[in-house]
């Protein structure tokens, strides 16, 4: 076991929950910092250790580092709706841009080396032709994206100047849950669409919104590429890991390279529930793009990562299996 220990922000939350499992089975001693404005307690997993607060407290911040011996830090902490961004784009440059800086400096004035950030493919925007790779050209068509390209920007300013190495991972569309049944989505009123399909599936929803059949895909629908979440929590893993060896600043993109219909995850999920859903079509919603696959190679040359979960079948039933379990619960 290693006795560094790793700040995980947003550690409540859906993706840092399952990172804080990944730490905490390779042997990482973890605390967690969230102030569960949408995280929950209860997603923290045992052994962890757990700090309430917000990302913006410097002081806070700074006094967690130190008393928890902190040398590293994996930072999910913020504001995720890409139509919220684009109504309210000010709170997500207050909470994803502004704050973020807030953190890397702490960070830099305590000595934590090692950085691993929580960005995003809406960073690039709208692109078509194909898988897009990391050396596309960066245009957000939100807010939500700018925001997280500038602390990608930051990032890359501070470890120029300072003893800092950071791995931005620009996630695709993150879904599914532990196969283990330990964790999985639980914000209230998520907009993810594998999260709510499965949610009208496990009586949780009574139906859902396809937001715009008219663009100019194979079946009129948005495409996507979806990552399995205990995939992408292994990706970080692996870029703590290549921090900790080689000390050298990764951009890397985390997602499988196929992309699938709005309408062929709603048939997966129908095929795993076994029955049709309840579903309307609605009109398109402020910041979507039509289409958006990554181009993984480099991960997985970069860093030797190799996915599980390459399956929209097996995310869909992982996915499922969580929602009728929060469900059974309710």
């Amino acid at each position: 076991m290693t006795e560094a220990a790793v700040l995980v922000t947003g550690g409540a939350g859906y993706i840092g929950s399952h990172v804080v499992l990944a730490l905490l089975d390779a042997g990482y001693p973890v605390v967690v910092l969230d102030d569960l404005s949408t995280g929950r307690r209860d997603a923290v997993a045992p052994g962890a250790r757990f700090v309430e607060g917000d990302i913006g407290d410097v002081r806070l911040v700074a006094e967690t580092i130190g008393s928890h011996g902190v040398a590293a830090v994996m930072h999910f902490a913020g504001a995720i709706v890409v139509p919220e961004s684009v109504a309210d784009p000010l709170k997500y440059y207050l909470q994803n841009t502004c704050k973020s800086r807030g953190l890397i400096q702490v960070c830099v004035e305590a000595g934590v080396r090692r950085f691993v950030f929580s960005s995003t493919a809406s960073v690039y925007g709208s692109v078509g032709g194909g898988p897009v790779s990391e050396s596309a050209p960066a245009q957000p068509a939100s807010p939500y994206g700018t925001s997280k390209l500038m602390t990608e920007w930051m990032l890359r300013d501070a470890a120029a100047a300072h003893d800092l190495a950071y791995a931005a991972l620009r996630y695709f569309n993150v879904a599914g849950a532990d196969p283990q049944g330990r964790s999985g989505q639980s914000t209230p009123g998520a907009t993810h669409l594998i999260k709510v399909a499965c949610e009208v599936a496990a009586g949780r929803r009574a139906t859902m919104e396809i937001f715009g059949d008219d663009y100019e895909t194979s079946d009129g629908t948005c495409v996507r590429d979806y990552i399995h979440v205990t995939d992408l929590a292994e990706a970080h893993l692996a870029a703590l890991r290549d921090l900790e060896t080689r000390g050298r600043n990764l951009t890397l993109n985390c997602g499988y390279g196929r992309g699938y219909s709005v309408r062929q995850v709603l048939a997966a999920v129908e095929r795993a529930a076994g029955f049709a859903l309840e579903v309307r079509v609605g009109p398109r919603r402020p910041g979507d793009v039509a289409e958006i696959v990554a181009d993984a190679s480099r991960i997985r040359r970069e860093l030797g990562w190799q996915p599980r979960h390459d399956d929209l079948d097996g995310i869909v039933r992982d996915a499922l299996a969580w929602e009728r379990k929060l469900a059974g619960s309710a």
